[in-house]
């Protein structure tokens, strides 16, 4: 997404949900200085296969994690959206990248950023603690804000994690964007919320799924990547669902 275009969508999330951009600002400067600190990547230095995974934290992913171990996920860039992580090592599969606001289980993003995983850190107004406390203990991390952009961190559109990475694999260059785990629906899983049992999602949860619905939806409207639906979740406009078979397939 262009960054003109995404900053007219942030701005009605911004009013939406009454945050304040100098919030935002403040955080993505202090992850610019501890990245600048600690050694900085690129989006050119990230290398993705043609199809890739994006795996959400919604009911669905346990599942789908269960069934895809009938694909060759060799052919895919596995992207995780925060807490899917945990998911994801559970059942023994290492995202080649995490894109993680560090709300989710730390411990296990950290595991995986040792064991080689991509981290891209996303810094927002409300996890500046999170930020100055855990980006030091990352290796190989890309900086995300979804204000404006810095030398070290960048804006490539998107406002929840797993839309972020939708619209990361967009910008790195994804043909096949398969959902995995995105239900956008109204039940929180613990892998979301570590700190809490699977079940009704508050209202500002609900808010923040929708207003990430609408951004998968116009990515896959206004894009020539091909996107692919497994989750069981709400019907995505413009994302065709499939089965297990098609993604051997593609």
């Amino acid at each position: 997404m262009e960054l003109t275009l995404w900053m007219q969508w942030y701005g009605l999330i911004l009013e939406d949900f009454g945050f304040k951009k100098e919030d935002d600002e403040l955080s993505a400067e202090i992850l610019n200085n501890i990245i600048d600190d600690y050694g900085v990547i690129t989006p050119q230095d990230i290398d993705i296969k043609g199809k890739v995974i994006v795996f959400g934290a919604g009911p669905s992913l346990k599942p789908n994690l269960a069934d895809l171990k009938h694909v060759d996920l060799d052919e895919f860039t596995l992207i995780a959206a925060d807490g899917a992580t945990t998911a994801l090592l559970e059942e023994g599969i290492m995202p080649d990248i995490i894109c993680t606001d560090l709300d989710g289980r730390m411990s296990d993003i950290i595991t995986a950023n040792q064991k080689g995983s991509l981290v891209v850190v996303h810094a927002h107004g409300n996890n500046r603690e999170q930020v100055e406390k855990y980006t030091p203990q990352l290796v190989n991390v890309l900086g995300t804000t979804q204000s404006r952009p810095l030398a070290n961190v960048y804006n490539f559109g998107g406002f929840t994690d797993g839309d972020r990475c939708v619209f990361l694999a967009m910008a790195l260059g994804a043909q096949f964007i398969v959902l995995s785990g995105m239900d956008f629906g109204k039940t929180v899983t613990h892998y979301s919320r570590p700190d809490q049992e699977d079940g009704p999602a508050d209202q500002v949860k609900v808010k923040k799924l929708k207003w990430a619905k609408k951004l998968v939806e116009w990515a896959a409207s206004n894009s020539d990547t091909n996107f692919l639906n497994i989750s069981s979740g709400e019907q995505v406009e413009g994302v065709l669902d499939v089965d297990y078979g098609y993604l051997n397939r593609i």
